[in-house]
């Protein structure tokens, strides 16, 4: 059975009127026939009356009419807008991935033809700098890369979280870093593969980021009936509590805004998957949960 917003999505201003019109105006006729009949009144439908009645539900069709004209229009113009906006968010991306990156990578060749050339200490650690904030933007052009071919539609594929979480930790440069990993056999996840990039970001966070003279990383994964929550603790610097804030608000404004995209794309990542995400910060590290909708195994094929 259909429900009332199913029969009206995609119906037209004009048909909603006439439909509106059609059962206003018998509704109109039935209660004052109704009303006449109840309190015994002679002559209590009067053509006066009937009159009366049709003008009012006129007025309120046209009322209704101009209403749902109005609303469509709105409509509309924000679903232009929203195209527009779209398009112009994939190109601004590819012409950054692609004509901005080709251009870096020009810089960096000649950043080291020109180390090969100084000798001079303070020179080459100018081109050091160079080189690193050109591999940083570089980076930066890959995470555009896993936001534009995300899917916005939510995932019906199952993924094994345990497993993911060793792949992120295969792909991250752990080196000197203490790590423990505590978790189940398998923990499914209704989510595809796309959940392995907010995984590995907490992971790089967590190792690169972290300062410490002892970098310790703990990730526990927990099944709690319905979900399945990943918990990263590292003892690094933290997240600073503007950017915290900023991620809370999902919103940047020009006084505050977060200075890595990592961190939109974590969140960004995680909220397409169905599931959350939650950054606690404090002087001893960061614990980051990413929480998502626990899916049962898959069938064991039968012989």
């Amino acid at each position: 059975m259909k429900y009332i917003p199913d029969l009206l999505h995609g119906r037209s201003a004009t048909a909603l009127t006439a439909a509106y019109l059609c059962i206003a105006a018998a509704s109109a006729v039935a209660v004052d026939l109704a009303v006449a009949s109840t309190i015994g009144v002679a002559g209590g439908w009067t053509p006066t009356r009937l009159v009366g009645d049709w003008l009012l539900v006129a007025g309120s069709g046209g009322l209704l009419y101009g209403a749902v004209t109005h609303h469509r229009q709105r409509a509309e113009t924000a679903r232009r807008n929203l195209e527009t906006s779209n398009q112009q968010i994939q190109v601004l991306s590819r012409v950054f991935r692609h004509n901005v990156r080709n251009d870096l990578n020009v810089i960096r060749g000649y950043t080291d033809l020109l180390a090969d050339r100084i000798d001079d200490e303070r020179s080459r650690e100018c081109l050091e700098t160079v080189r690193e904030t050109t591999d940083d933007i570089v980076e930066i052009s890959e995470k555009l890369r896993v936001i534009e071919d995300a899917s916005p539609e939510r995932p019906d594929g199952r993924v094994d979280l345990v497993a993911a979480v060793h792949e992120a930790l295969d792909v991250v440069d752990a080196d000197g870093a203490a790590l423990t990993v505590e978790t189940p056999s398998e923990a499914w996840i209704r989510a595809d593969d796309t959940v392995e990039f907010p995984i590995r970001e907490v992971f790089e966070n967590a190792v690169t980021h972290n300062d410490g003279a002892t970098r310790r990383v703990t990730a526990t994964i927990r099944e709690n009936g319905t979900t399945t929550c990943l918990e990263v603790i590292d003892n690094g610097p933290g997240i600073p509590p503007d950017e915290r804030e900023v991620l809370q608000a999902e919103e940047e404004t020009p006084l505050s805004h977060a200075s890595s995209i990592g961190l939109w794309l974590v969140k960004w990542m995680c909220e397409t998957q169905g599931g959350t995400v939650r950054f606690d910060a404090t002087d001893d590290g960061t614990t980051v949960r990413l929480r998502f909708e626990s899916a049962s195994p898959p069938a064991t094929p039968t012989r």
